[in-house]
């Protein structure tokens, strides 16, 4: 590999909140973007844009989506991230995913997946920032093969960024940090992130086979399938590190990972 390649990251996102908070994921993601090399461009792979067939955002300008409810502070509807887009990065990301049929998008943007982690990373939103769509009818090993055909990008610059939660399951969620959390959702979360660490694929494809935890755990792939495109863009030597490692709410994990170079 180059001396210049970039590293992957997954951050597990959790709440819309985050774009506004103090604490430990959201530190973890500022000294992310301070230590690493400068990116040319962000590819994110969010779990909030989710399509039947493939597209990338193919717009000079993206639009901030404040894709959440309003129940949440009013704060975080006045909040925009006005990176530009990329549609050279964009159309090469499509031809990179041949055969795959991919849409170049014109009318998503940036949704919090990716903004509210960015604000924290690149608050001056001055590196282009492209999103790439997941298409869920998919079975979870063919978004690992996506994420591996992205590699290339790696070795110019461009930081590949996926984000979603390991454990998501908002219906039995406690809106208090000083819950404790679900037994099973610790069990779970420690059960996928010793398989990132060892690296096995298989047994983090076929989580399900986990029982009841990984039920409880991943109610919909939504989130969960973020992380299998920074596995498949994963070199073999890439070191693998933890950005923070907890989970909050009782049910929402914030563990985040890095492949790659990082100190």
């Amino acid at each position: 590999m180059k001396a210049t390649t970039m590293p992957v990251v997954f951050i597990g996102h959790g709440s819309p909140v985050n774009a506004i908070a103090d604490n430990e994921a959201t530190r973890s993601w500022q000294r992310f973007g301070q230590t690493i090399a400068k990116p040319q461009a962000i590819l994110s792979i969010s779990a909030h844009w989710c399509t039947r067939g493939t597209a990338v955002t193919a717009m000079l300008q993206p639009k901030t989506i404040h894709d959440f409810g309003r129940s949440l502070p009013a704060a975080l509807f006045d909040l925009q991230y006005p990176a530009a887009g990329d549609p050279e990065l964009a159309q090469w990301v499509a031809g990179l995913l041949a055969p795959v049929d991919v849409t170049l998008d014109q009318s998503w943007g940036l949704d919090h997946g990716t903004w509210s982690v960015l604000l924290k990373m690149y608050p001056q939103a001055d590196i282009p920032v492209i999103q790439l769509s997941m298409d869920l009818s998919q079975p979870l090993a063919w978004h690992v093969k996506i994420g591996k055909k992205l590699q290339p990008l790696r070795d110019e610059g461009v930081l590949i960024m996926a984000t979603g939660n390991i454990v998501h399951n908002l219906s039995i969620m406690e809106w208090n940090e000083q819950a404790e959390p679900y037994d099973w959702a610790v069990r779970f979360n420690e059960y996928i992130k010793n398989n990132i660490l060892s690296y096995n694929i298989d047994n983090i494809c076929n989580y399900a086979e986990f029982g009841e935890s990984a039920m409880l755990s991943v109610p919909g792939t939504d989130h969960y399938c973020p992380l299998l495109y920074a596995l498949g863009a994963r070199y073999a030597d890439d070191k693998i590190s933890l950005l923070s490692d907890y989970i909050v709410y009782r049910s929402l994990s914030m563990t985040s990972v890095v492949f790659g170079e990082y100190n």
